[in-house]
């Protein structure tokens, strides 16, 4: 029933910011558009085939995935944390370019005036977790919670929303998306079995030992420490692709 009410918060907080930024643009593109990654000033705008409607879902679905994505990765100690210190450090440095006239010339980028100030909201953010992350290291003495995770989660989806760069997302916060999607697959195949071959048969052969992924590799052995710095290296590693795509176009 919880859950119920959580996502039903995600949905209209999505659904609220969606027509608004449609209806009110915040800068001079259009309001219903978002940019794709490795494209040279490619615009996507549903407008153009008479259904600008979709962006309202799509927005709705950015904001309510990446909530959840970061609330599932917050299972171990600093893990959450670190990860989104990584990930605000990456879209600072993209709403920096993207607000400066210069730099976003330079790089080929859209102009997004005012981006520059999101610059300030993501470091804050960024200095956040790590002032956090000195508690919440293992073993942690504070936790975020649902209040934190979900709330960090949100403003990761709505930074990348502002800056036109939604599907960057998907590369920022790879280990977030890795997350999310072995949850999905765990509960399909597990429905899945389950209808066709009984409970004691899903149960038995479940495609991971646990999800979401980090306690996947937990249960193979790995320290809690271990999997927590691997998984640091990892969005590391997905922050520099994502800045690959500033050159690489």
């Amino acid at each position: 029933m919880v859950e119920r009410y959580k996502l039903t918060g995600q949905i209209a907080i999505g659904l609220v910011m969606a027509v608004y930024l449609w209806q009110v643009p915040l800068n001079p593109l259009p309001g219903a558009s978002t940019t794709l990654p490795f494209m040279k000033y490619v615009l996507v705008v549903p407008a153009t085939i008479g259904m600008a409607w979709l962006y309202v879902p799509f927005v709705t679905f950015v904001i309510t995935g990446t909530s959840n994505a970061v609330n599932l990765t917050d299972g171990l100690d600093g893990l959450a944390a670190g990860l989104m210190a990584i990930a605000m450090a990456t879209l600072a440095l993209f709403a920096y370019s993207m607000g400066n006239f210069n730099a976003a010339n330079y790089l080929q980028l859209f102009y997004l005036r005012g981006a520059g100030e999101l610059t300030i909201f993501c470091t804050a953010t960024f200095g956040a977790c790590l002032g956090f992350l000195w508690y919440n290291s293992h073993p942690a003495q504070v936790f975020m919670g649902d209040t934190g995770s979900l709330a960090l989660g949100g403003a990761l989806g709505a930074v990348a929303i502002l800056l036109k760069s939604e599907f960057l997302v998907v590369f920022i916060g790879g280990v977030f998306v890795a997350e999310t999607i072995s949850v999905v697959i765990q509960r399909t195949a597990f429905k899945m079995r389950r209808k066709r071959h009984g409970l004691e048969y899903a149960q038995k052969n479940r495609v991971f030992l646990r999800a979401p992924l980090h306690h996947h590799y937990e249960l193979k052995g790995w320290p809690e420490n271990q999997v927590v710095v691997r998984f640091w290296i990892i969005g590391i590693l997905c922050a520099f692709v994502a800045l690959t795509t500033l050159k690489l176009r």
